[in-house]
């Protein structure tokens, strides 16, 4: 390991020959015995394999562009939960400008998920899409669509096929602050997106995207 990373491990955590890490090329993970830390670079010899299971399905999540800080919660969060994407989504009731700042946001948000992919044991973190407008998020292909809703949508929970595999795709679509627009539930209804809820309590934007995505990964894993 050389750069960055190696210079965190030699001066940050004051890595020593004899110390174990687990280590991996995003396919596979080890567990592996640093050898030599000099400066930035490290070299490890590998002691075993580490199992990494892979997700129990592909999901994508498309979540409503809200204030920064929350949005990036929303990604660490995510990739705990196993996501395989996640596109941002400018809707009716999202803040102006944040659609033209996420250019900007998206290395940030792309360290956020490599970080928080490396503590939840993935191989890899999940892909950052650039952000796209409500039309288009509409158009993500998958074998289930769910677009979350109020408490007058059936619950998610029952919304779920009987049959679930591990090569199924699911996409979540999870709103703004403020909720969506008649119109949006026009298109989305349009496009078949099936509405679904959470229960009858008032959610905040984040706090319902990342249900969603619990709901959604403990099912497939039944």
């Amino acid at each position: 390991m050389r750069g960055e990373d190696a210079r965190h491990l030699t001066r940050v955590l004051r890595a020593e020959p004899g110390r174990q890490y687990e280590i991996s090329d995003g396919q596979a993970a080890w567990l592996a015995e640093i050898a030599e830390a000099r400066g930035d670079r490290v070299v490890f010899r590998v002691v075993e394999p580490v199992d990494s299971p892979a997700p129990p399905l592909r999901m994508t999540l498309c979540a409503a562009l809200i204030k920064f800080d929350r949005f990036e919660w929303i990604v660490e969060k995510a990739t705990e939960l196993g996501v395989e994407r996640i596109l941002p989504v400018e809707t009716t009731r999202s803040e102006k400008g944040l659609v033209a700042a996420a250019g900007k946001r998206r290395q940030r948000w792309e360290r956020i998920a490599f970080e928080a992919g490396q503590q939840a044991r993935r191989l890899g973190p999940p892909e950052i899409l650039p952000a796209v407008r409500f039309q288009r998020a509409l158009e993500e292909p998958a074998g289930h669509h769910y677009f979350l809703e109020e408490t007058t949508a059936p619950p998610l929970l029952q919304a779920l096929p009987a049959l679930r595999l591990a090569t199924d795709r699911i996409v979540l679509l999870a709103g703004p602050e403020g909720g969506w627009t008649d119109p949006e539930r026009e298109l989305a209804a349009a496009a078949d997106w099936q509405a679904v809820s959470l229960g009858p309590l008032v959610l905040r934007a984040e706090t319902a995207a990342l249900a969603g995505l619990a709901v959604i990964g403990a099912a497939w894993m039944r």
